[in-house]
């Protein structure tokens, strides 16, 4: 079923997206409060645990947050975020099973692009949004702008090694949609409880990103 909100337009006017690696669902209620006190309005919750499906449940709830579901490397895995109410989808790479899966649900989908070729490759989908992974390890800001010189049309939301400090270079290009991260959401703040942290750090990034 498709989502009737203004996915892209959401992620492009939070400029961030919080990257959520969580194993208690128990936490995702606090948690989604602790981003809407620092500011966010947007989440990205992993499915890199057992119980990422439970805690985006809980999350999309809240009417207030836009919650995609984050690596997602299947197409089954795109049926049980669609149901859990993911409002888009976002993988590691380019698999051309989640990106058909994704369109045949009409949900909006930012597959992983760390090359050209698999640049093209989305392009060729009729994509025009991806996700440049992992970031800082390919060789941040410069090589985004390499990468993205050659694809006038595409937008791209950097996520991978990026921090606070990094914010500034990423969301000052115009090739950038939006800049995700897990620093201001780290299993540690979440599993700890550390909701104030968590209110602090969200703020801090946001602030950040308004004087870019």
């Amino acid at each position: 079923m498709a989502d009737t909100r203004d996915v892209r337009g959401e992620l492009e006017r939070g400029r961030l997206v919080p990257v959520i690696v969580i194993d208690d669902p128990a936490a995702a209620e606090p948690l989604a409060a602790a981003l809407l006190a620092g500011g966010l309005r947007c989440a990205e919750v992993t499915f890199r645990t057992e119980m990422a499906e439970a805690a985006l449940r809980v999350m999309a709830q809240d009417s207030r947050l836009l919650v995609g579901a984050g690596t997602v490397v299947r197409a089954d895995q795109v049926d049980r975020a669609v149901e859990a109410g993911a409002a888009f989808i976002v993988s590691p790479g380019f698999s051309e099973a989640v990106v058909r899966r994704c369109q045949e649900l009409r949900v909006p989908v930012f597959p992983g692009v760390a090359t050209a070729s698999e640049l093209m490759s989305a392009v060729d989908a009729g994509l025009d949004v991806v996700k440049f992974f992992p970031a800082e390890a390919l060789g941040g800001v410069a090589m985004l702008k390499a990468l993205a010189a050659p694809f006038a049309g595409v937008r791209f939301i950097t996520t991978g090694g990026i921090t606070a400090a990094h914010l500034p270079a990423y969301l000052s290009l115009r090739s950038v949609l939006a800049v995700g991260g897990s620093w201001m959401v780290a299993p540690r703040l979440i599993a700890s409880g550390a909701w104030e942290e968590i209110s602090r750090l969200t703020a801090e990034a946001v602030a950040i990103a308004g004087q870019v």
